[in-house]
């Protein structure tokens, strides 16, 4: 097998997409579409990648990162000026090069590992791949000769009826002879209307040169979108969704309702784990098995364990252990790392907090910036008061402590091993082991003071 190499076309500002971020940054499920592209054509075993950068091109080199070379276009003048700025890099290698554009999120390994199959095999100077539409219009038709070899691409202005009529059409996606490619590259005029290079026109220097012009059909129209605008890019989410949600449930993952599930493409999830209808997962997150997600949660770069079940709730960037329970309504804030068998319960807000094995804090709280040790209580209504207004402190509590209802703690504080906090304490003093902190003050009862109110005297 000759050496492969792989030029993406990621240069375009994406105009009508009308936005300040460029076009191949446009996330589907969760990752940019030129990270898509990449992903996938990462996957043939390839001697080089080279990206072609133009508009942000910083910003879609940090995206992009060591997986690709980059060459810039500086001015944006046609596909094929585009693949002609990675000429210092490829021009004198030997091989196959596939060019692919950047947005083209759909396209899989598959179908590229296809396509350079097919273009291998018929020894083509160049090899398109084609799929077929049931409507056509706007793209380039492959028109081929009685032998079925094609004759040429007709762009959708120019065909004539009969041409139209064709609804084999071009991609966009190419297979060259490396070395052919960049010697004819050099031949390509800007002698049209936009005054642009194409890359199609290769194809037809090539067959005017009299070398071999292959054709490869996916079976996959989907994969040949083009995201120009944000209604393709919905087109283009919708059909990832269904092929990410396909997977999981392929591998032991039982989504009830895959049409209100978003999973972004990186979710790892495993098997026997049910995902109920309003769930949104996104960026990196893992779950372990048997575990029970949703309805209506939000998961974003978090590790998940075993056994856990995370209902009506917010978790982001945090870690949480095996066989615990979260919601409803709770808010795992980022930098959290909760151990097993732990209990967040209805409306308990977590914030850059850890807790302990076995630890329980099951209802309307807030612990912020806190060190919670193993099977810890925290009672209804306790708060963890981390914030003077200007610098944020550490509340510590150890472990096997119980701290009472609405009970506030004015970091920085600790709540020693084994300690009690008394109901309705506002605890401003660390409490020893073992020790029980009332911190409220004495009740006092005024006997027939409520008469002197008058607060049930009709006016």
């Amino acid at each position: 097998m000759s050496k492969r190499y792989a030029v993406i076309l990621a240069a375009g500002q994406g105009t009508r997409m009308k936005s300040s971020l460029y076009k191949v940054l446009h996330p589907v499920c969760g990752k940019p579409m030129v990270q898509h592209v990449i992903d996938q054509v990462s996957n043939v075993s390839l001697s080089k990648l080279i990206t072609v950068v133009g508009h942000g091109a910083e910003k879609v080199k940090s995206h992009v990162g060591d997986k690709s070379l980059f060459a810039l276009q500086e001015e944006q003048l046609g596909t094929a000026h585009a693949v002609m700025q990675a000429e210092s890099l490829l021009a004198h290698e030997k091989g196959t090069t596939i060019v692919v554009c950047g947005d083209t999120p759909l396209i899989t390994t598959e179908t590229i590992e296809a396509l350079l199959k097919h273009h291998e095999e018929t020894n083509a100077k160049a090899t398109i791949l084609t799929a077929h539409a049931q409507d056509p219009t706007g793209y380039g038709r492959i028109i081929r000769n009685s032998s079925a070899s094609v004759e040429k691409i007709v762009e959708h202005k120019d065909a004539t009826e009969q041409e139209r009529a064709v609804k084999e059409i071009n991609t966009g996606t190419y297979c060259f002879d490396n070395e052919k490619l960049f010697e004819t590259l050099s031949k390509v005029s800007n002698n049209n209307v936009q005054g642009e290079y194409y890359l199609p026109d290769v194809i037809e220097i090539l067959k005017n040169e009299g070398e071999i012009i292959s054709a490869y059909q996916t079976s996959d129209f989907a994969e040949t979108l083009g995201v120009n605008d944000r209604f393709a890019l919905s087109q283009a989410e919708e059909t990832m969704k269904k092929r990410i949600n396909k997977k999981h449930m392929l591998n032991g993952v039982t989504i009830i309702d895959p049409s209100n599930t978003y999973i972004s493409a990186d979710t790892v999830i495993g098997r026997d784990t049910v995902i109920y209808p309003g769930t949104v997962i996104q960026g990196a997150v893992s779950i372990g098995e048997n575990c029970e997600i949703g309805p209506n949660s939000e998961i974003k770069d978090c590790q998940i364990g075993h056994n856990t079940s995370i209902r009506h709730s917010v978790a982001h960037n945090s870690e949480i252990g095996q066989s615990v329970t979260i919601g409803p309504f709770a808010h795992i804030r980022p930098q959290s790392m909760i151990d097993d068998e732990v209990r967040i319960g209805n409306f308990v807000e977590i914030k850059k907090a850890s807790f302990g094995k076995g630890s329980k804090a099951s209802h309307l709280s807030y612990i912020g910036d806190a060190e919670v040790g193993q099977n810890v209580n925290l009672g209804c209504g306790s708060i963890t008061v981390n914030y003077d207004g200007k610098n944020k402190f550490l509340t510590k509590i150890q472990d096997g402590a119980f701290v009472g209802c609405n009970s506030n703690l004015i970091a920085p504080v600790t709540i020693g091993e084994g300690a009690y906090v008394a109901a309705g304490s506002t605890v401003t003093d660390d409490v020893p082991g073992k020790a029980l902190s009332i911190a409220r003050a004495k009740q006092v009862n005024k006997e027939n003071y409520a008469e002197k109110l008058d607060i049930n005297k009709k006016s």
